[in-house]
């Protein structure tokens, strides 16, 4: 199906069984309750879904699984982030093959491509998929950043359509208006800056705590949207010490146990992640516990 870049659009998490296969059922009833809270699309395999960890075939199966689960209800993108071209462009095929609606893409792994290499990896990847692009700028993270000069040369490719953007400067988002209008589709990629990057006019917003909270999420943007804004806030402000969670090297970890929390995942992670414990593990779950429990009764968000 064809791809609008707006809305929430979960980053979902992997599921694991406690042999190290994956766990299609739990991973079923997650995209259930998001498609049930109101997700104008799945992200899978990206950071959050331990892609460094997955096989091929494993994000085939995942893709798969999805687009039938989904059944036409919205887009679903796998991310790209391999370490050579060829490796990019043949996830890219398959992701077409297997029922992908776009793509999200990382630069490339390991090596830190310059400007020119970076910006010829995805135009030749562009090039040999007819799937649109979402960029995934993240520089922090990945010691690669796609700046809006390399934007222009890439934006001459038709089907890249869209950046990720998780600079963490929310003044990006009114630079990338300035410059490209609405050629660019914005999607904010973290947490917690995502109410102020769309206040400032980002389409969207590629979530992580929504794969635990997922109507919350989605009332968020639905209320800033409508132009209830001081609601929005208020939800927010609620959810900030979560969203935090999502902006720490053991971001998977955070997440999943919130997930267990709300009934949507388990804790089993991908070695070599292990499990929160000890202290680490306390504070989290304090963290949770007390968002839990102050937890706000939203409005009816899906009729605004």
């Amino acid at each position: 199906m064809s791809i609008q870049w707006k809305g929430v659009m979960p980053a979902v998490t992997t599921k694991f069984t406690d042999s190290d296969t994956l766990d299609l059922q739990m991973f079923e009833h997650n995209i259930t309750a998001q498609l049930e809270a109101g997700v104008h699309g799945i992200v899978l395999g990206g950071t959050l879904g331990e892609a460094s960890t997955l096989s091929h075939d494993e994000k085939r199966i995942l893709t798969r699984a999805t687009v039938s689960h989904v059944d036409n209800k919205v887009p679903v993108l796998i991310n790209i982030a391999e370490q050579s071209t060829k490796a990019a462009i043949q996830a890219a095929q398959h992701a077409e093959a297997d029922g992908a609606s776009a793509l999200m893409m990382l630069p490339p792994m390991r090596y830190k491509s310059g400007d020119r290499e970076t910006v010829t990896y995805f135009k030749t990847v562009a090039n040999n998929t007819s799937l649109p692009i979402m960029v995934y700028n993240n520089p922090v993270d990945y010691n690669i950043e796609v700046t809006l000069d390399m934007f222009e040369e890439l934006l001459k490719c038709d089907t890249i359509e869209a950046v990720k953007e998780s600079t963490r400067d929310v003044s990006n988002v009114t630079r990338i208006k300035n410059r490209f209008g609405d050629r660019l589709k914005i999607m904010t990629g973290v947490d917690t800056v995502a109410l102020e990057s769309l206040l400032m006019g980002a389409e969207g917003w590629i979530a992580g705590l929504v794969c635990a909270f997922p109507a919350e999420t989605v009332a968020i943007y639905e209320l800033q949207k409508a132009g209830r804004i001081q609601e929005a806030i208020e939800i927010y402000r609620w959810f900030l010490p979560l969203l935090e969670l999502d902006i720490n090297p053991k971001l998977v970890q955070n997440i999943k146990l919130a997930e267990v929390a709300t009934g949507l995942g388990t804790e089993t992670v991908r070695e070599p992640r292990l499990p929160l414990h000890g202290e680490e593990r306390k504070l989290v779950l304090n963290v949770i516990k007390n968002g839990l429990k102050t937890r706000p009764t939203l409005p009816d968000y899906k009729n605004l």
